[in-house]
């Protein structure tokens, strides 16, 4: 089955025309001029050549962007992204063609069809993360065992949210029969009822990447028969009734169509009202809706309109059981972006019921 699924992957490009190189003698300013001319360039020699000049780049956009509000720090990423991705490396016998580079496993994996090609150098950082997190696993605190998550799945680097709903479903004394995660990404949601003893997880995600990742994760343990996996939007082919429906939604609007990774990021504006009709005809009449969100999208004045509230006030669907909010940790002091709004960020739970 998930052989005939196409997976999320950067898309290669053939090696034909030929392009500016940069290696350790090339000039580092003339370089930047022609990547702001839209110019690509090749890096050659070692690996590490490709770091000093995207390092250079963000010098270089810093003298530009003052990063102190979100729409400068957004407007900064959005100009590194177009530039940095003019940087070009090359594949050759699915391995990185400089020397000292590092061994990426998803090279093989991904394009099992195809051995020399050119990716952006910006892909070959995000391929090398990935295969690093997913060789060596990630300690969730709200999970027993390290997460392998697979490329392309999203996967929390925050943790609040998942502690708050850990700590729901300690207190959770319904029936445990199933349960239905909505946007399953990495699994951990579905996990976590797991080990509280929920008997059936169906699971759904839009992306390929985590339906494929999440069965290779589960393979044929104990799992495999615990949560159920579908690949579709929203509630996907699962029709019955559920007493649980957990959904971890976006946090933050877009005005721009979403993709991949995107839709754990952004939504759009047909997103909330879509869920919720398809919600109220999932739920059991006793059950419940779970939430997971923030006020992220308030607090940086992206929109002042709270999509949950906005259900509870005119959808006639749905009413308030309880709501739980909870201040979150600051930024790590490792970060470089300035994430002074992260100090009135709230996590919240939100339990809903019929009306």
């Amino acid at each position: 089955m998930t052989k005939a699924i196409h997976l999320n992957k950067p898309e290669p490009f053939a090696l034909e025309r030929p392009y500016a190189n940069f290696n350790e003698g090339s000039d580092v300013l003339l370089t930047i001029q022609l990547l702001e001319a839209g110019k690509p360039i090749l890096i050659d020699g070692l690996y590490s050549n490709g770091l000093k000049l995207l390092k250079a780049l963000k010098t270089h956009l810093q003298k530009r962007f003052t990063r102190k509000s979100f729409q400068d720090e957004c407007e900064y990423r959005a100009a590194y992204h177009k530039l940095s991705n003019l940087v070009l490396i090359e594949i050759a016998g699915n391995k990185l063609a400089l020397k000292k580079a590092p061994f990426i496993g998803w090279l093989e994996e991904l394009y099992p069809e195809k051995s020399d090609f050119l990716l952006t150098f910006p892909q070959v950082q995000g391929l090398n993360s990935s295969w690093e997190w997913y060789k060596n696993g990630i300690s969730i605190p709200v999970l027993r065992n390290k997460l392998h998550p697979y490329y392309g799945t999203y996967f929390p680097t925050r943790f609040d949210h998942l502690v708050q709903f850990d700590q729901w479903l300690k207190r959770y004394t319904g029936p445990k029969k199933t349960a239905i995660d909505i946007g399953v990404g990495s699994g951990i949601l579905a996990l976590q009822m797991v080990q509280y003893g929920f008997q059936k997880v169906f699971g759904t995600d839009s992306n390929p990447n985590a339906i494929v990742g999440l069965k290779a994760f589960m393979g044929d343990t104990k799992l495999s028969r615990k949560i159920e996996l579908d690949l579709g939007h929203l509630f996907g082919k699962w029709e019955k009734q559920s007493e649980l429906i957990v959904f971890n939604p976006p946090w933050l609007p877009s005005t721009n169509e979403v993709r991949n990774l995107d839709t754990g990021i952004y939504y759009n504006e047909k997103l909330f009202p879509e869920f919720f009709a398809e919600a109220k005809k999932r739920l059991l009449p006793d059950g419940k809706l779970l939430l997971l969100f923030s006020n992220l999208a308030q607090i940086t004045e992206l929109t002042k309109e709270h999509p949950i509230e906005k259900e509870l006030a005119e959808g006639g669907r749905f009413q308030l059981a309880r709501c739980f909010k909870k201040s979150v940790k600051p930024a790590s002091k490792k970060t470089k972006r300035n994430q002074n709004w992260r100090t009135d960020e709230v996590v919240e739970l939100w339990e809903l019921t019929h009306l």
